[in-house]
């Protein structure tokens, strides 16, 4: 009796069933499920706010612009990028923005800025867009020379020169 006891405990094995391995991946699988949505559209939301943030940071830009460069008025988005290699601020280094935005595309959207041409510049509009819509953003954002920044749904908000306030289906934020 006491040889089958010690067989016995020889062979017995403690670990999980196939069954209840299946059952937690299920369960992960569910939480996932579940949560990933959820971050997309927190990531969405992001950058949606990330964009009217550099939209604000634009125009505060371009007024400093103005006020510096009187002579030159209003600008472009490379002109307000930071000087590079070591090189003081001018009118076309003016190191108003980051380079990161300077670039033209910032947390998953495309910026632009438009220039009238006049001499100097009188006007300016600038919109984000999202560079993949529906999965870096889903809202389009503008602004003009009056400061305000408007949202469009559907349709990148402006194209060129003094849309943004006219274009359809824009409201302001």
């Amino acid at each position: 009796m006491k040889k089958a006891k010690k067989h016995a405990k020889k062979h017995s094995k403690k670990g999980f069933s196939l069954i209840e391995l299946l059952i937690v991946v299920a369960i992960i699988l569910i939480i996932a499920a579940i949560a990933i949505p959820n971050l997309l559209r927190s990531r969405i939301a992001a950058n949606e706010a990330s964009a009217v943030g550099s939209l604000r940071t634009l125009n505060t830009a371009e007024i400093t612009y103005n006020t510096t460069y009187p002579t030159v008025g209003f600008t472009t988005l490379g002109s307000l990028a930071p000087a590079t290699g070591g090189a003081s601020v001018s009118s076309s280094a003016a190191g108003l923005i980051d380079a990161n935005l300077a670039s033209g595309v910032k947390s998953g959207y495309d910026f632009t800025v438009w220039t009238n041409s006049s001499s100097p510049v009188t006007a300016y509009d600038s919109a984000a867009q999202p560079v993949s819509p529906g999965v870096t953003g889903q809202r389009y954002f503008c602004s003009d020379g009056s400061g305000v920044i408007q949202q469009n749904p559907t349709a990148a908000a402006a194209t060129a020169v003094n849309t943004c306030s006219g274009g359809s289906g824009n409201t302001p934020i």
